[in-house]
């Protein structure tokens, strides 16, 4: 381990360059953990107390170097297991960039934590073990991040010390996270042989591997352009709240005051635009934009703001207002792929509550149109999805909601499924997504008379 510096606090480091996302993904034991808190130790992002607290257990424990894994795991559970369960968000920066990151459990049973850290994600990095290669929760987390559509995808091959820094096993596993990155969809994934535990090619470039004449992961991440920003797509804003001063804040001035409050979810929204309101149709224009005291000419994601229009408008919590020019089409009937994250089974004709933005509507699954296997990497016919499973579904909606093409908006394709008795969310879907090869997967149809809700 390299020799402890006075760390700057995460909260305390000034914001430089663009902000990154990042979340890790891999099997069990391949290391993320270990690997996030190396990053953390080697940006100086950790507090000296922090680390020195870290080196006491692992002295405890019998360990000759501090357990940089122990500086993310936060939980009491998972530090007594050794495995990590909840996802733990850090910040790190360096002179270049700051970061967020999301470090996600590898247990199969934690798969929901998964799909919630990378939904945000502008960069996943995925650990693959150098001794063990590909498993199986490698793939379904590599086929989450497809079907999530996040923007790059980095591969760790970690413990490549333990292999004696071998080019050889470098590259057989490197092909084989290829293949099966090529076969789900994911369009570039850049490998890098690192060690989480010695820092090999994580901050610094490793003499032991001299025959890598590639970035080390954290040039990598500083060099990663940042994802489309939401403020170059079409204006969108749900509605989460409808302003009309009561009581003795309704003064003079502001008597006749009436805003709709929300946070821009994408595009910029000036004075004068023309927009339509979702899904009543109804259109307007803009004639203030208020955010606190202050009045603007524009607005833009992620601001939140208080728009006033220029006609007396129908307007609820969960409405959506648009650009007018190119708003998306209410629909009732939705075609889905969603990562299954309920105990519970999910099977045709149960009902639950869909999420989407600021709006909460009832519906109910119609048909189940195959599952992703992966082991084949393709669509096979499912009568059911269980935990952890990835799914496509067919779903009828109580009213209709502006849903966009996952494809085109990753907050306007979006939604949660929730178990309307206990408030769980079961399932986090995306509109218009498909499976690999499902074209020919068959349906489960089960009458059409349960679904009219």
């Amino acid at each position: 381990m390299a020799p402890s510096a006075t760390a700057v606090p995460a909260t305390a480091v000034p914001a430089t360059g663009t902000l990154l996302r990042l979340a890790t993904a891999g099997s069990v034991d391949d290391g993320k953990s270990t690997l996030v808190g190396r990053l953390l130790h080697d940006t100086k992002s950790v507090l000296s107390d922090q680390l020195a607290a870290v080196e006491r257990v692992s002295r405890e424990r019998g360990l000759t170097a501090a357990d940089l894994a122990l500086l993310t795991d936060g939980l009491r559970a998972e530090r007594e297991q050794g495995i990590t369960i909840d996802v733990a968000y850090r910040y790190f920066a360096t002179a270049r960039r700051s970061f967020v990151l999301a470090d996600c459990p590898g247990h199969v049973q934690y798969t929901r934590n998964t799909v919630t850290g990378s939904s945000t994600a502008d960069v996943v990095v995925l650990l693959v073990d150098a001794r063990k290669g590909v498993l199986e929760q490698t793939r379904r987390h590599l086929a989450v991040t497809a079907l999530l559509r996040v923007p790059h995808v980095v591969v760790a091959v970690n413990k490549i010390d333990l292999v004696d820094f071998s080019q050889e096993v470098f590259e057989r596993v490197n092909a084989e996270v290829q293949q099966v990155a090529r076969e789900l969809g994911v369009e570039e994934a850049t490998a890098i042989p690192v060690s989480a535990l010695d820092g090999d090619n994580v901050a610094e470039r490793s003499t032991r591997t001299s025959w890598y004449a590639g970035p080390t992961l954290l040039e990598l991440l500083e060099e990663i352009p940042p994802s489309d920003d939401p403020a170059h797509e079409a204006f969108r804003m749900p509605v989460q709240l409808v302003i009309r001063p009561q009581g003795a804040a309704r003064d003079e001035a502001h008597r006749d005051y009436r805003g709709y409050a929300g946070q821009v979810a994408s595009g910029v929204v000036r004075l004068g635009d023309e927009v339509v309101v979702l899904p009543s149709g109804t259109r307007s224009t803009v004639t203030g934009i208020d955010l606190g005291e202050r009045s603007l000419d524009e607005a833009f994601a992620p601001q939140s703001v208080t728009l006033r229009l220029a006609d007396e408008v129908d307007i609820s919590r969960g409405d959506v207002i648009a650009a007018a020019a190119d708003a998306p089409v209410p629909t009732q009937d939705l075609e889905a792929v969603v990562c299954w994250l309920g105990d519970a089974p999910l099977r045709p004709g149960q009902r639950y509550l869909l999420k989407h933005g600021s709006r909460t509507v009832q519906t109910a699954v119609r048909t189940i149109n195959g599952s992703l296997d992966l082991d084949d990497l393709h669509a096979v016919p499912s009568e059911a999805l269980s935990l952890n499973d990835i799914g496509l579904v067919s779903l009828r909606l109580a009213s209709p909601v502006p849903v966009e093409d996952y494809a085109t908006s990753r907050r306007g394709g979006s939604f949660l499924l929730i178990d309307a008795h206990d408030g769980r969310t079961v399932a986090a879907g995306m509109v218009g997504a498909t499976l690999p090869t499902a074209a020919d997967a068959p349906t489960t149809p089960e009458g059409d008379e349960a679904w009219d809700i």
